[in-house]
């Protein structure tokens, strides 16, 4: 099926799929160690707060089975 092309203002817009630079990026600088160590004492810091918030809530969102029984006790004993 013939497709029609419609101009388009900027050249480098409908060839931006193909063009490729000739100018390297510069590279990259390694990290510190201390960079490094930030990194992980942050990710343990956030893992071991989330893992903190899951043990703390989940007595929270369990429900209490033990307590219906003992209520329920102590209503038919009455």
């Amino acid at each position: 099926m013939f497709r029609r092309r419609e101009p388009v203002p900027f050249a480098f817009v409908s060839e931006a799929d193909r063009f490729r630079s000739n100018v390297t990026p510069p590279p990259r600088q390694r990290s510190s160690v201390g960079q490094i160590a930030g990194r992980w004492l942050l990710g343990l810091t956030i893992v071991a707060g989330l893992v903190g918030s899951l043990v703390l809530g989940m007595p929270a969102l369990s429900t209490p089975s033990a307590t219906q029984t003992q209520q329920s006790q102590a209503s038919q004993g009455h």
